[in-house]
């Protein structure tokens, strides 16, 4: 008896040893034992040392000085970058008096012929439907000009996120020496790319397309590059087995397989173009942007919401057509459908001409709907009745003030009340847990850089922030999706509502959450809750679905209840997909927080602002990099290994 015994205590100590989560957990208690105390007498203070701080400031300021003394005069201003500028404004220009000139009805027939040719009748109308509510509302040319900005910096992102895919498509080397670049330029929020671009260019087109290019390119380049990476190797096998060259290889197999990755790259480029083209009013892009912009400037919400409306129907046109484009791709050609193209051709060309005799190509006032004032008063007489002051349930106002008080405060305090040291270590050690030594290694990296770039107490402010706006937007989205999974019904009724919230530029989400709960740092978590959440749902809602049938009927078969089902079956499962909802959660909740210092978010978000605002570079770019750092810390910390995410799965 004695012998069965001590065989099943080493069985289970065994069986413990052998756990790699358990080894972990016991070398994390044993450097806790014995790094706590040390630095507990060592550095016994929560703010991050002085003497671990490098002052930036200086170089990044004679960088800037630099740049504004010489934008006039050096050769490098002269003979390349000016002529970039000036290529770029013919460019908008031309695109914009091209639309004037073809007129609202050419612009909505093209825009709905194009959507036939190739999506069918029901969303040709709907493009039909979409430019003439940009006219009704008084947007048409902050549309056009929009459009036009859209145009140019498509095609610049297009063509130099294919050139760098294919360049990491075809180079394993490349595809290693992107990879970093991409992910910063990934992480790093729009209003970042401003700054830089704005020193070299100054206010203007200019700067709002080149920034809008280096924003848009990263997701055609890594789909270019993963679409060509993941071409069939059999097909190209038996291409080259009949003696072709590597560029008849590239041309005749390896981007025809990969045509449906090219497309879908095309379609997050234009989406991503259309948000950053609307940041970047801020620096003078004009179109629809800038009247947002000023508006919410004004804490004129049914100005934003005239504006705002257009945003949403270009986004979601743009991503209808390309998305069809991207599901027919492959399919038969229909009968006679170049027949049928020259024909939708020539009666836009017909609609075109026609409303240039008629003298009708700008958008009759007479026509024009105006919502601002309507809206404004629906705002004021929710500021009166439901911004404070409801019985029993209080207002918007003493909600966000209640969060901030309950929740944002506290979590932030602590956060910056815990010693740096111990941060680190709750940071390298919830990265080990869920990855490896080295995801360990680069979260305590990046978030050992935010101290030594001197912005640690701002960078606890946002993080504060994000980890607030997380848990909401995973109690909403976990909660949705399941039910989204378990019902056919509320699938199909969140749909739309999804769709819509997912293609609405980032810009937009600002403008229901002035209204409804004022500016400070509750509306900037809300408006990255609404943003994040679309994701989240879909995700957990696909991931649930997708789980293998067998094993529910496996469960069903023994008399599980649905609630058992869910947990025992369905969300162990799913796991993977959890923990990828969770990892984007964070992502996007990040890049709208900062946003939010626009209305009275604080923190890196702020120090972005001003700096753009103020020219300052050195504030500028050092919240950035910390907001890149916080974003990559984040990812590791949510984000697990391969192996590990489908060894737990």
């Amino acid at each position: 008896m004695a012998t069965l015994t001590a065989t099943a205590r080493e069985t289970a100590a065994s069986g413990v040893l052998g756990n790699p989560l358990a080894r972990k957990l016991g070398v994390l208690l044993v450097l806790a034992v014995v790094v706590v105390p040390f630095a507990a007498s060592r550095w016994g203070s929560g703010a991050w040392p002085g003497a671990l701080t490098v002052d930036v400031s200086g170089p990044l300021g004679a960088v800037s000085d630099w740049i504004v003394d010489n934008r006039d005069s050096h050769p490098l201003f002269l003979y390349f970058l000016g002529h970039v500028s000036n290529a770029v404004v013919i460019a908008v220009r031309a695109v914009y008096l091209a639309l004037l000139a073809v007129g609202w009805a050419g612009v909505t027939a093209v825009a709905a012929l194009t959507a036939w040719r190739v999506a069918g009748i029901r969303l040709a109308l709907g493009t039909a439907a979409a430019f003439l509510a940009c006219g009704l509302l008084g947007m048409w040319v902050p549309t056009m000009q929009t459009l036009a900005l859209m145009v140019v910096a498509v095609a610049a992102s297009v063509a130099a996120g294919a050139l760098l895919g294919l360049a990491a498509g075809l180079s394993d080397r490349m595809h290693r020496a992107l990879r970093p670049v991409l992910d910063t330029m990934q992480v790093l929020p729009a209003f970042a790319y401003l700054l830089p671009v704005v020193l070299v260019f100054g206010i203007g087109v200019p700067a709002a397309v080149l920034a809008t290019v280096v924003y848009a390119a990263p997701p055609m380049a890594r789909l270019t590059a993963l679409g060509l990476r993941g071409a069939d190797k059999e097909v190209l096998e038996a291409v080259e087995s009949l003696g072709t060259t590597a560029r008849q290889r590239l041309l005749t197999a390896r981007i025809p397989l990969a045509r449906k990755e090219l497309l879908l790259g095309l379609n997050q480029t234009i989406m991503m173009a259309l948000s950053m083209a609307v940041i970047a009013s801020v620096i003078g892009a004009g179109g629809l942007g800038d009247r947002v912009y000023q508006a919410l400037a004004s804490v004129d919400v049914g100005a934003a919401l005239a504006a705002g409306i257009p945003i949403v129907l270009l986004a979601v046109v743009l991503d209808r057509v390309t998305g069809a484009a991207g599901a027919r791709l492959g399919d038969a050609p229909a009968p006679h459908a170049r027949l049928l193209g020259a024909c939708a051709l020539a009666a836009a060309a017909v609609v075109a001409v026609a409303g240039r005799l008629a003298g009708r190509l700008e958008w009759p006032e007479s026509w024009v709907v105006g919502i601002t004032e309507p809206v404004n008063r629906a705002v004021d007489w929710m500021t009166a009745h439901l911004y404070s002051g409801v019985p029993v349930v209080g207002g918007t106002a003493d909600w966000a003030g209640r969060f901030t008080t309950w929740v944002l405060d506290p979590l932030r305090d602590g956060l910056q009340w815990l010693p740096w040291w111990a941060v680190l270590l709750i940071v390298a050690a919830l990265a080990w847990l869920i990855g490896t030594w080295r995801t360990a290694l680069t979260a305590v990296l990046a978030m050992a850089a935010i101290g030594v770039l001197g912005v640690w107490g701002p960078s606890l402010d946002t993080l504060s922030q994000v980890l607030a706006a997380v848990a909401v937007t995973l109690v909403i989205g976990f909660a949705a999706g399941i039910a989204a999974a378990r019902s056919d019904g509320v699938e199909r009724l969140l749909r739309p509502v999804l769709d819509v919230f997912q293609t609405m530029p980032q810009f937009v989400y600002l403008i229901p959450v002035v209204a409804l709960f004022g500016v400070g740092r509750a509306p900037a978590v809300a408006a990255a809750v609404v943003y994040a959440l679309p994701a989240v749902v879909r995700i957990t809602a696909q991931g649930l679905r997708q789980v293998d049938p067998a094993a529910l009927e496996s469960a069903r078969s023994l008399g599980a209840t649905g609630v058992q089902q869910l947990r025992r079956v369905q969300l162990p499962l799913a796991r993977p997909a959890l923990l990828l909802a969770v990892n984007q959660g964070v992502v996007l909740v990040l890049a709208v927080v900062i946003i939010g210092g626009l209305v009275g978010g604080g923190a890196l978000g702020y120090d972005v602002v001003f700096g753009l605002a103020q020219g300052d570079l050195a504030t500028g770019l050092v919240a950035g990099a910390a907001i890149v750092c916080l974003g990559l810390m984040l990812d590791r910390v949510t984000q697990p290994t391969g192996r590990r995410a489908t060894k737990g799965a």
